[in-house]
């Protein structure tokens, strides 16, 4: 049989065996050193960047009142990192069970942000509707004070983990309003957050 012309140079084949046998591989020890030492300030900027954990800075945390069956341990020092067990547990069923989650504390998640991996589907909430369904107006829900600042916290949180996020321009959320009782008083909030009853002129008309 013979050659196909086209898959045959021998030309082009011994130029290129040449420039290979010519050409140095291995690269000068200055090159060397010099690559080196960028990947060493490259790895060092990187960890440099690194977040520590949770377990190595420990975030502040709210302690809040427990039901009368369960207790705090902390897994760090007196006031950090806190887990929730049982109260009921004898000393060495308590020692036992600290003693595990030390040895496995960065396996817990801290915070929020350390919940990685997660698919936005299963903790999203969304709402299915149809095209030519109208939004219905509902009264806002009061609440006393203390429940108020409880419910503002909670959110701060979820703004701050990223899990909800404010809207301004939504058929579904109305900007609230500030609407004149009978006696054209209304409540107004200070310079301090204290809610002072204020009369609120909206318009005049000349006699």
């Amino acid at each position: 049989s013979e050659l196909d012309p086209s898959y045959y140079d021998p030309e082009g084949d011994i130029q290129m065996l040449e420039a290979i046998l010519n050409s140095d591989p291995a690269p000068s020890l200055l090159n060397h050193e010099q690559s080196v030492s960028s990947f060493t300030n490259e790895l060092k900027a990187c960890e440099a960047k690194t977040i520590k954990s949770s377990v190595d800075e420990p975030p502040k945390v709210e302690i809040k009142d427990l039901p009368p069956h369960l207790e705090y341990a902390f897994l760090e020092g007196n006031n950090k990192l806190p887990v929730i067990i049982a109260k009921e547990l004898g000393e060495e069923e308590k020692a036992a069970l600290i003693k595990v989650l030390k040895s496995h504390k960065r396996a817990i998640a801290w915070k929020l942000s350390n919940i990685q991996g997660i698919n936005p589907e299963f903790c999203t909430h969304k709402i299915l509707i149809e095209e030519d369904y109208k939004p219905m107006v509902q009264h806002q829900r009061r609440v006393n004070l203390k429940i108020h600042d409880v419910i503002k916290k909670e959110v701060e949180k979820l703004l701050d983990a990223g899990l909800i996020y404010p809207i301004s321009d939504s058929p579904w959320v109305s900007p609230v309003h500030c609407v004149p009782k009978k006696g054209g008083f209304t409540v107004v909030k200070n310079e301090e957050n204290e809610l002072i009853p204020t009369h609120l002129v909206t318009g005049w008309r000349v006699c």
